[in-house]
């Protein structure tokens, strides 16, 4: 076991816990805008859905059943602009983080295959490579990596933790040069119904894949979208030829989607509007939170799009991270996601309206 966790780097939350305390002791509490964990109740269609399938004493399947498969290839129709996806294009997994994780590991890279992933990023894309005991390198253009032993291809957008939304034109000439090289390439979407200032686009779309999926999969997530982190449901879609060793895989270690959690998907893919009632509630917390901390000295980049804004007051972020602790207010330090990230926060819009007012109140 130890020679597993020696390969990882130190679990970065950990380093916020005294800020965390700080922020605590602040006499009207704490605003916890770091972690990015949905707080709104799960819509009561998705309950109802979980509730009735409590009754579930037989083991589900890696698969999923026809009907959540059909939900999933429907979603990605209507909402991604995909065309012809059919079962064997999709496959659901046990949350998204679990996925980036252990990808590496099940694609079967180890020493000498790299990965790749932004100069500004989710952690867990280093930790699969580490755990895979395979190397990792950063990009701010992947069409400019060196594509020689290059096995898997990172695309995250909108981005965590930025916000940036990569463009049509970027992700078509993207999947070209993967293509070209022969590097599988993974995007990471699972904030793309929340764009605010641009309309985010899948892989998926034909504009963009010109109507093929080889070599290229997006990873979903309901966690944001739906307020389902705490059921563990996301999905894959994209090449057959990639989805279908790792169905067998994912058999064979048990990685199954529980029963209930598959209903409520099936549930909370087939209905848009609690999707724009959430939306609304998050783009009402975010213009708050925008206009309070500009006016108490920030300067907000990217930004257009996911649950969190990228802020700096130009100095280091622990600095920010300690001043705003003191007020108590609990943010991100962008170092978190990269050494790009040093002078600038991540802060979420997911706290309750009652915790983001108190925030406002407190930074004007």
């Amino acid at each position: 076991m130890s020679a597993v966790s020696d390969r990882l780097p130190t679990f970065p939350w950990d380093k916020l816990e005294p800020y965390k305390k700080t922020a605590t002791g602040h006499p009207d509490g704490i605003v916890d805008l770091s972690v990015g964990t949905p707080v709104d109740p799960v819509p009561e269609l998705i309950q109802k859905a979980l509730i009735d399938a409590a009754d579930s004493p037989g083991y589900p399947t890696v698969w999923g059943t026809p009907a959540l498969r059909d939900a999933i290839t429907g979603w990605v129709e209507r909402r991604l602009g995909a065309r012809e996806v059919t079962h064997r294009h999709v496959l659901p997994i046990v949350g998204s983080k679990e996925l980036v994780a252990w990808l590496p590991t099940q694609l079967g890279l180890g020493p000498g295959d790299k990965v790749a992933y932004p100069r500004l990023a989710y952690p867990t894309y280093e930790v699969g490579a580490r755990l895979a005991r395979a190397e990792y390198e950063v990009y701010d253009d992947p069409t400019e990596l060196d594509p020689r032993g290059l096995k898997l291809l990172w695309l995250n957008s909108p981005s965590n933790p930025t916000g940036k939304v990569l463009s049509k034109q970027e992700l078509t000439r993207t999947v070209a040069w993967a293509r070209e090289h022969g590097v599988l390439l993974f995007s990471d979407e699972c904030y793309l119904e929340l764009g605010w200032e641009a309309d985010p686009v899948s892989v998926l779309h034909p504009d963009v894949n010109g109507g093929s999926y080889e070599g290229i999969v997006a990873v979903h997530s309901l966690s944001k979208r739906s307020n389902l982190a705490g059921y563990r449901a996301a999905f894959l879609a994209g090449d057959p030829a990639v989805l279908a060793p790792l169905l067998e895989i994912r058999k064979h270690g048990g990685m199954m989607t529980s029963a209930p959690t598959q209903a409520a998907v099936i549930a909370a893919l087939g209905d848009d509007e609690h999707v724009r009632v959430q939306r609304d509630r998050y783009a009402a917390r975010r213009e708050a939170l925008r206009e309070a901390l500009e006016g108490h000295g920030f300067r907000i980049e990217h930004s257009e799009a996911s649950l969190y804004l990228w802020a700096t007051r130009d100095e280091s972020c622990w600095t920010t991270v300690s001043h705003l602790a003191d007020l108590g207010i609990l943010v991100a330090p962008g170092d978190f996601y990269g050494e790009a990230g040093a002078r600038h926060v991540r802060v979420a819009f997911t706290a309750t309206d009652e915790r983001v007012s108190e925030a406002v109140r407190r930074l004007a």
